[in-house]
């Protein structure tokens, strides 16, 4: 199998290199030939703009009363010396080449120039055929070689007429030599030629004055009448034309070698001329290539890869079987580990039961001492009581007496009202979560812990926000919660000038937040992502188990909700407690 898949990637790749090849470089050629045509259009977009901002400005300047004047005095001083100046300021303004007034013979009167080294005064250019044309009465447009300043530009011209009859041409020379400056150094290489076929404008120097057509003597002939580019020397380009797959492709010999170019050419017919924009074709075959390279190597990989995949394929058959045996080896372990989990998480299910009730036993032993007082003083009250009814009873005063049984009565619903609530807290909670009351819940904790506020010599204070909703939760469980925070807080702020402790809780996004804060100590920020963990406590030895604030977090993670705990803005801890609320939680389900 192997072996007849490096068969069918050599044939591929045979058929690749002679097919492909043609292919990739047609479609990266059609590309190129788009960008280059761009490249044309911007050409000559720019040639256009730069030629047409000037074509009508000759007729405009010809149409001044002193231009015509001028023709008709072109002796006068003052005439040639004003018209000089005035040229000069326009040429300067309009960033022309040169600005110059001929007479019909073609002898130049005035010029921008005309305090220059090269000044054009004097000089006659009848021989220049934009000058004929002009002479006749139309406007023209000529591109030379400059046979005074021996720079290349593009003329414009028009008549003088005075009264209807031409008396005179003026003339606009328009520098193009900052337009081909921009094409050199580019990506492209472009040209410009007359109708003789000869360059005039390019990016590259060398080719500037060689032709792409030949040098019949006939086109020698007519470019030598004009003196169109002066003593220029001109030669033949040396170049071959053909054709790829509708492409037009041009091969030059220059000194370094042979270059092929693609060729896209546009022609001007107001200016005569024709752009041509050269792109060089060993970019497209370089390209063609590496994408040819990279199909090619995709090729290989995917032979590559076919070839691990059955090789693999085969291996995974082989421990297929091996597999089905093990599985059902690992079926019959799960289910006996299932089995020993299900007994072990029983087993942790009643320890965690027997900590939390290890727990509150441990908040009541801590508490027995308070709670020792609060029975002793009604229990001692009602014993004075009891004494003083009998006298009163001896003497006849029943009605005190009464008044004193009354009261014992009282003092023993009081006891019991305090029994039932630790009886309550005391005994194992079977309690499925629901809802329930955050007051009620409140109002019996505070019954069990108001003994150890006392002995604190603690204050608290409750703050309700009114209406607030059932929360999600066991009463019996967030009473043991809110008695250990309480008590932790008696414990914090006892022996302190300020023993405050502030209770409070508001709905907020949905749930409702308990907050408990004293202003003790705090809780320092090294030991606060610890106070949760099982059997850690800052308090001292035999003192506390640890436990406490460990079992509450993990009743109220039960409920749904969260306790947290955090510095107190001026000293002290604040516990907060969020639950969700019941009703809330049953829209949800629904």
């Amino acid at each position: 199998m192997i072996i007849a898949l490096v068969l069918i990637l050599i044939a591929a790749s045979i058929a690749m290199v002679t097919i492909g090849n043609r292919f990739l470089t047609r479609n990266v050629m059609a590309e190129a030939s788009l960008q280059a045509n761009s490249a044309l259009r911007l050409a000559t977009a720019a040639l256009t703009g730069h030629l047409s901002r000037y074509e009508t400005l000759p007729a405009l300047i010809a149409d001044h009363d002193d231009m015509k004047e001028l023709v008709l005095n072109p002796d006068d001083p003052a005439l040639l010396q004003a018209a000089n100046l005035y040229l000069k300021d326009i040429n300067r303004l309009l960033e022309s080449s040169d600005i110059y007034v001929m007479t019909m013979d073609g002898n130049t009167i005035a010029a921008s120039n005309f305090d220059g080294p090269a000044s054009f005064v004097g000089e006659n250019f009848s021989y220049r055929p934009y000058f004929h044309e002009a002479a006749a009465g139309k406007r023209s447009r000529f591109y030379a070689l400059g046979t005074t300043s021996a720079k290349r530009g593009y003329y414009f011209s028009s008549p003088i007429r005075v009264d209807g009859v031409v008396r005179g041409v003026i003339a606009f020379k328009v520098d193009i030599e900052g337009i081909e400056t921009s094409w050199q150094g580019g990506e492209y290489k472009i040209l410009v030629h007359d109708p003789e076929g000869i360059i005039f404008m390019t990016g590259n120097p060398e080719w500037l004055y060689a032709s792409v057509l030949p040098l019949t003597p006939e086109r020698l002939e007519r470019t030598t009448a004009s003196r169109r580019y002066s003593d220029a020397v001109l030669r033949d380009l040396p170049i071959r034309i053909n054709e790829f797959d509708g492409h037009r492709l041009m091969t030059v010999s220059q000194n370094d070698g042979n270059r092929e170019y693609l060729v896209l050419q546009h022609y001007m017919p107001d200016a005569d001329w024709t752009v041509k924009v050269l792109f060089d074709t060993g970019t497209i075959h370089a390209q063609a290539r590496t994408m040819l390279v990279a199909i090619l190597l995709f090729l290989c990989l995917f032979v590559l890869g076919l070839a691990v995949v059955i090789q693999r394929r085969a291996r995974l058959q082989e421990r297929m079987h091996m597999q089905i045996e093990a599985q059902a080896e690992l079926e019959r372990r799960v289910e006996e580990r299932t089995a020993d989990l299900a007994r072990v998480n029983l087993q942790l299910r009643q320890t965690q039961a027997d900590l939390i009730q290890a727990g509150k036993l441990a908040g009541l032993g801590q508490m027995s001492a308070a709670l020792s007082h609060e029975f002793n003083q009604p229990l001692a009250a009602a014993k004075t009581y009891a004494d003083s009814a009998s006298m009163l009873i001896d003497r006849d005063r029943i009605s005190e007496a009464r008044d004193n049984l009354g009261r014992i009565s009282n003092l023993i619903d009081r006891m019991a009202s305090i029994s039932r609530h630790l009886r309550n807290f005391a005994r194992k909670p079977n309690e499925k979560l629901g809802p329930i009351s955050i007051e009620d819940v409140v109002q019996e904790t505070l019954e069990i812990v108001s003994a150890r506020l006392g002995t604190a010599d603690a204050t608290l204070s409750v703050n309700f926000e009114p209406g607030l909703p059932p929360v999600r939760g066991g009463s019996v469980r967030l009473q043991q919660v809110l008695v250990n925070i309480l008590t932790n807080a008696c414990d914090a702020v006892e022996g302190l000038a300020d023993r405050r402790i502030e209770l409070s809780a508001r709905r907020e996004d949905g749930r409702v937040v308990i907050e408990i804060v004293d202003r003790g100590p705090g809780v320092p920020p090294a030991i606060m992502e610890r106070i949760f963990d099982p059997f850690f406590t800052t308090k001292g030895v035999g003192k506390g188990l640890g436990l406490g604030l460990s079992i509450s977090y993990n009743i109220i993670k039960d409920f749904g909700g969260s306790l947290t705990v955090r510095e107190r803005d001026g000293g002290g801890a604040l516990f907060r407690i969020v639950l969700l609320e019941a009703q809330a939680l049953h829209e949800a389900a629904e």
